[in-house]
């Protein structure tokens, strides 16, 4: 039996969270965003930032915690500027309930999955998310 937090790694769940952004797209003609979170490694910050953001978000959306430091989130009904508002919302929320953390060095980057486009695929969007993605 897995436990949450080899759930949140295994590989599935992401290969899931791209066909539901493809099925959104292609059948309900919704569109998705997914959200890169990346920090050092090793930083004790971000992981508490991917935990609250979780925490934060909507049941129909999905986290895919690829290392302690990194992240793949998808919100389902948003284009890319919701999505921004989103992320930017939660980041305040964050940083005002642990003000002592000071910034949050994380990098974060956006693909939106356009209806009518092509499935994504963990090849393509990977690295869309992190290539020289460089915490701030």
């Amino acid at each position: 039996m897995q436990t949450t937090d080899q759930a949140k790694r295994d590989p599935r769940r992401l290969r899931a969270l791209m066909e539901r952004a493809f099925v959104l797209a292609k059948d309900h003609r919704v569109g998705s965003v997914f959200i890169g979170i990346a920090g050092p490694e090793g930083d004790l910050l971000v992981p508490e930032f991917i935990a609250f953001l979780e925490s934060e978000l909507r049941v129909e959306d999905g986290v895919f915690a690829l290392t302690r430091e990194r992240a793949v989130l998808l919100l389902t009904d948003v284009d890319l500027a919701q999505a921004k508002q989103v992320v930017e919302r939660v980041r305040r929320s964050f940083e005002s309930r642990f003000p002592s953390a000071g910034d949050l060095p994380v990098a974060i980057r956006f693909q939106p999955v356009k209806v009518g486009g092509k499935q994504p695929t963990a090849k393509a969007i990977l690295p869309k998310l992190f290539t020289g993605a460089a915490p701030h």
